[in-house]
């Protein structure tokens, strides 16, 4: 018997698989803050890129600061319905190219009392994974629905069913995809978790750290061999064997306190945690350690990176991002030592990369900065701002939701307002 597939859900499945140039979660393709994209503008024109479509309506993106997602010709929004604490949650998918609904699914949740005075809105990126979607709400809620149509297909609540706590701002971490399983951390006295991606059913779960959950997200690491997720909790770096779920190495002597944000950064067997309120950076090499891993310590307390939040990314050997005590800053991870260049710049914001470029997203006024990633100064290439800054969110709140860089365009999100811009290079 043959069996017929019709062209459209030949198409859709095609539309459905990420390929090199989308976002399809936190931090872009590899969980780095590099984009994959080629043939983007070496240099902005004098008013910025070309603004292709925006959105001003809470009601299509919704209020949050969390990154949008891109897999093809489709965008995944996570927000809420107003910036109030009882704000209902929801999922929009977006038509890339102008920005109009595709669907839109109702969540039921809201932030409550962790929207505080930051405003209501949930926090962290959806992850696309072929024709899977995953969110995760302020207050827990881990959600499957399917890109088509946002279905759901099952959920999960990270304090309900996994003992888990909600940190003081709510959960804003993005849900990890790897094969067949979904990897959240609950923290506290339900650690973190694996998830059969389809089902939702627990593969395994981590108790082996108390640790609170912090505002990070997870990457995988491979050390020598050993498959393994790496976390920032809210009292320290560890690393989890991803074949079951055991505790392989948990260290850190930086005071982690208040609010611990960016995600871990990876250089071969280097892992390197930054995080503010006073607690800088520190670095471990992590080596197999007979079926485990050990990490020895490189350097501690080093105060040069003291990123509160808008995370750092890696280029070469270097880190770049913005620094509490001295604004942006290149620093090499593996030596740690001094800062080899620091700038103002646009001031503290977020930063994510491509092609060997800085994207710089002030957190204050919203302007973005296109800067060159080399260790041999700072070197802004264009500037501009977005067109106006949100109406809806309250004043503690500020521009934090991370730049995306997918299929030519620049996508920058201000809490309900989203701003899409071209920034590929005119074709031949």
């Amino acid at each position: 018997m043959t069996l017929r597939i019709p062209m459209l859900a030949c198409a859709f499945l095609l539309a459905a698989t990420a390929t090199a140039a989308d976002w399809p979660q936190w931090r872009g393709p590899n969980r780095d803050g590099h984009s994959a994209d080629t043939s983007l503008l070496e240099k902005w024109p004098a008013g910025g890129p070309k603004l292709t479509w925006s959105i001003t309506s809470a009601e299509t993106v919704g209020t949050g600061y969390g990154q949008i997602a891109v897999v093809g010709d489709k965008m995944y929004a996570l927000g809420a319905s107003t910036a109030k604490q009882t704000a209902k949650e929801f999922v929009t998918c977006l038509s890339a190219s102008d920005g109009k609904k595709v669907w839109q699914q109702d969540l039921s949740t809201s932030a409550g009392k962790y929207a505080d005075g930051w405003g209501g809105g949930p926090r962290s990126t959806p992850t696309v994974d072929g024709d899977s979607l995953y969110v995760l709400g302020a207050t827990g809620d881990l959600v499957c629905l399917s890109t088509a149509r946002g279905e759901v297909k099952w959920s999960k609540n990270l304090v309900k069913d996994f003992g888990g706590g909600i940190p003081n701002w709510g959960y804003s971490e993005s849900p990890l995809v790897d094969g067949p399983n979904l990897i959240c951390t609950p923290g506290g006295r339900g650690g973190m978790i694996a998830l059969d991606k389809k089902t939702g059913k627990t593969v395994w779960q981590c108790k082996e750290f108390t640790d609170g959950a912090g505002y990070s997200s997870v990457i995988v690491a491979d050390v020598g061999g050993v498959k393994q997720y790496v976390q920032q909790t809210m009292a320290s770096g560890l690393g989890v064997r991803a074949s079951d779920g055991k505790l392989l190495w948990k260290a850190g002597s930086i005071a982690r306190r208040t609010a611990v944000i960016p995600s871990p950064v990876m250089l071969d067997n280097y892992v390197f945690f930054t995080a503010g309120y006073g607690a800088g950076c520190e670095c471990f090499k992590l080596e197999k350690d007979g079926d485990g891993t050990k990490a020895t310590e490189v350097y501690t307390k080093n105060k040069v990176v003291e990123n509160h939040h808008g995370g750092v990314v890696r280029v070469g050997d270097y880190i770049y991002g913005h620094s509490t005590n001295s604004g942006w800053v290149c620093f090499d991870l593996k030596k740690g030592d001094e800062a080899v260049w620091t700038n103002r710049g646009i001031g503290k914001g977020s930063v994510s990369a491509a092609e060997g470029n800085l994207y710089c997203y002030s957190e204050n006024d919203g302007s973005v900065s296109l800067v060159k990633a080399t260790e041999k100064g700072y070197q802004e290439i264009s500037k501009f701002t977005i067109p106006q800054k949100s109406k809806l969110r309250p004043n503690q709140g500020k521009v934090w939701s991370h730049p995306v860089i997918a299929n030519g365009k620049l996508i920058l999100r201000e809490y309900e307002l989203l701003f899409v811009y071209d920034i590929s290079k005119p074709k031949a």
